[in-house]
C-alpha cells in the first residue's frame, strides 16, 4: 500500500515538472517578426511639365436674338442656315406693301402741310404790312401770325410722320448686325410674326471665340497675375476639343469675372481663341490646360504612396529607429538590448496636380526622403516595416532582397 502511494506521488511530480519545462520552453519562444513588407523609394525633385486642366464651354463673345419691329407676313428668307453672314447682310423680309402705303400717305400729308405753311407765311406777311400803317385791326394781325407758327408745327408733325413710316418701311427688312454665323430660321416663308416677340434667327459671332471655366477663389490671385504679366509663354492657355485633339491655336485671358459665387466659392474666367476655320462653336464642352510656369525642380511620388483622411493627404517616410529587442538577454545593467529597425512615420503633405500615375507634393517631405510606395494600406504610423520583400504581398510578392 505505501508502495502504491510512492508511485502516485513520483508520477504527480514527473508531470507537474514536464508541464513547468514545457511552459518555460514555450516563453522563451521568439516572438514571431510583426514588421510590413513594403517597397520604398528616395523622393528625388525634377523638373516636371504639366497643365492644370479645368472643364469649359465655349460662348460667343456676341450673340443676339433677331426679333422683327413691325408686324406681318414673312416674304423672303436670303441665307443658308449654318452659314456665315456678314454685317449688314440682308436676312429677312416682311411684307412691305402696307408700309410703303403708309409712307406714301406721309409725304402726301407732309406736303399738304407744306403748302398751308406756305400760305400762312403770306397771310402773316400781309398783316404785317397793313399792321405797320395801322390798316388793319390788331385781331387780324395776331391771328394771322399764329396761324403761321401753327401751319409749321403741322409742318414738323407731317416731317415726324414720313421719318416714322420710312423707319416702319425700313423695318420690314432685317439684315445682320454684325458678321458671325447665323442658325436655324424659326419662321418660314409666309409666317405672320409679331414685332418685338416673335423670334425669327439667332446669330452669334464665330471668330475669336470665348472660352469660360471656372476656378477656385485661392486661384484668383495666380490669374489676375497671369491677366497683366506682359511675358507670358506662347503655349500657356492651350485647349483640348471633345475629341481629345489639341486646338491648334492658343488663347490668353480677356476677363476674370467681377464676383465670386458665394454659394460655390468658383469664379469664371474667359479666354478668347482665334477661330479662322470655326473649329470652335459655342456650346462645345472642352478642356482648358494652363501650362505650368513653374521652373523650379519638385518632387513627384507615385498617387498610390498617398492616403486621404478627412480631405488631408497623408505619406509614410522610413525612419531607422533604435527599439528595444525583446527577444535578447539582458546585459551587464540588467538591460534590455536595442537594435535598429525601420519605422513607418505618417507625415501629412500638401499635394498638387497628378501626372499619370504620379502626383507633385509641394509641402511635407523633403528631397532624399524615403518613401513607403506599397503596402500603404497596413501601416499607421510607428508601425515596423521591412524591405525583405521587393514586391508587397499585395502585389504579389514573395521574397527576395531589396
Amino acid at each position: 500500500m505505501l508502495n502504491l502511494t510512492f508511485m502516485n506521488r513520483a508520477i504527480s511530480n514527473i508531470i507537474i515538472i514536464s508541464c513547468f519545462a514545457l511552459f518555460s520552453c514555450k516563453k522563451k519562444q521568439a516572438p514571431s517578426d510583426p514588421s510590413v513588407p513594403v517597397n520604398l523609394m528616395k523622393a528625388k525633385a525634377e523638373n516636371v511639365l504639366y497643365y492644370d486642366k479645368y472643364p469649359s464651354t465655349t460662348a460667343a463673345l456676341s450673340q443676339v436674338n433677331l426679333l422683327p419691329q413691325v408686324p406681318g407676313a414673312i416674304t423672303g428668307i436670303f441665307f443658308k442656315e449654318g452659314s456665315h453672314v456678314k454685317k449688314g447682310q440682308k436676312l429677312y423680309e416682311i411684307d412691305k406693301r402696307l408700309y410703303q402705303q403708309n409712307y406714301a400717305a406721309a409725304v402726301a400729308n407732309l406736303q399738304v402741310q407744306q403748302g398751308n405753311q406756305v400760305q400762312a407765311k403770306q397771310d402773316e406777311d400781309r398783316y404785317a404790312y397793313l399792321n405797320k400803317y395801322n390798316a388793319v385791326a390788331k385781331q387780324l394781325y395776331d391771328h394771322a401770325v399764329i396761324a403761321y407758327q401753327n401751319a409749321k408745327n403741322t409742318v414738323k408733325s407731317a416731317e415726324e410722320a414720313v421719318r416714322t413710316a420710312r423707319t416702319n418701311l425700313g423695318y420690314a427688312v432685317i439684315y445682320a448686325p454684325f458678321s458671325g454665323t447665323i442658325g436655324f430660321s424659326q419662321v418660314k416663308l409666309g409666317n405672320v410674326v409679331t414685332a418685338g416677340s416673335t423670334v425669327l434667327n439667332t446669330i452669334s459671332t464665330d471668330n475669336p471665340m470665348a472660352v469660360d471655366f471656372l476656378i477656385n477663389e485661392k486661384q484668383i490671385a495666380r490669374f489676375d497675375a497671369l491677366k497683366n504679366s506682359r511675358h507670358l509663354m506662347d503655349s500657356l492657355f492651350t485647349l483640348l476639343l471633345p475629341n481629345n485633339s489639341l486646338y491648334p491655336h492658343t488663347g490668353k485671358i480677356s476677363v476674370i469675372d467681377r464676383a465670386v459665387d458665394p454659394q460655390t466659392g468658383a469664379v469664371r474666367i474667359r479666354l478668347v481663341f482665334d477661330n479662322p476655320t470655326n473649329a470652335l462653336i459655342a456650346g462645345m464642352s472642352c478642356i482648358v490646360r494652363v501650362h505650368n510656369e513653374e521652373t523650379k525642380p519638385q518632387i513627384l511620388i507615385p498617387n498610390k504612396a498617398v492616403t486621404e483622411q478627412m480631405g488631408e493627404y497623408f505619406v509614410f517616410t522610413a525612419k531607422d529607429s533604435l527599439v528595444t529587442d525583446s527577444a535578447g538577454q539582458k546585459n551587464k545593467s540588467g538591460k534590455m538590448p536595442k537594435r535598429r529597425k525601420l519605422m513607418a512615420l505618417q507625415r501629412k503633405v500638401q499635394v498638387g496636380q497628378t501626372i499619370g500615375p504620379d502626383i507633385i507634393v509641394k509641402k511635407g517631405i523633403n528631397e532624399g526622403d524615403k518613401i513607403v510606395v506599397d503596402g500603404v494600406q497596413s501601416l499607421h504610423d510607428g508601425s515596423p516595416i521591412t524591405t525583405a520583400n521587393k514586391v508587397a504581398p499585395s502585389q504579389g510578392g514573395k521574397g527576395g532582397k531589396q
